[in-house]
């Protein structure tokens, strides 16, 4: 199902509504790929194809999923329609749009209804959703946790 997977079983899923949102998204994977976190990517959207959304979504977590990073723009559903299909955490990366500058993205992500929580990283927010992944990740993976601290020491030396 994903179109793109690392080598390792992927930990963090990312999906995006258009393959337009793949050069800011390139930011994520980048910074994953330097975190050495392997993950998966598909391209979906919740309003052309809800089905393949929703068997992506509902499958993640017995992939070996652990995080779902989901980037959208204009209406951005497609966070909370993957946060109704699976009990893992959503990250929403709200994309820019040439309509209202990415407000219109950002504010459907972060409108949730109560029971369907989504988190959300800023307009094109891209490497902080790999990083907030990480982190997540480092909750209960050691490595992980290790990788975000010498991040963090790193940025304090630059």
């Amino acid at each position: 199902m994903a179109e793109k997977q690392n080598e390792k079983t992927p930990l963090v899923g990312i999906i995006m509504g258009s393959k337009s949102d793949m050069p800011v998204m390139e930011g994520c994977t980048a910074e994953l790929e330097a975190l050495g976190v392997p993950y998966e990517l598909v391209i979906a959207s919740a309003h052309r194809t809800p089905e393949k959304v929703h068997e992506w979504a509902s499958t993640a977590a017995d992939r070996g999923i652990k995080v779902i990073i989901a980037a959208a723009g204009k209406a951005a559903h497609l966070g909370g329609v993957v946060a109704a299909f699976t009990p893992l955490p959503v990250i929403g990366v709200p994309m820019k749009t040439s309509d209202l500058g990415g407000m219109d993205s950002l504010l459907s992500m972060v409108q949730m209804p109560s029971g369907v929580p989504v988190a959300c990283v800023a307009i094109n927010g891209a490497k902080n959703a790999a990083i907030y992944a990480t982190q997540i990740l480092g909750a209960t993976m050691p490595e992980y946790r290790e990788v975000v601290v010498q991040l963090k020491k790193e940025m304090a030396e630059a």
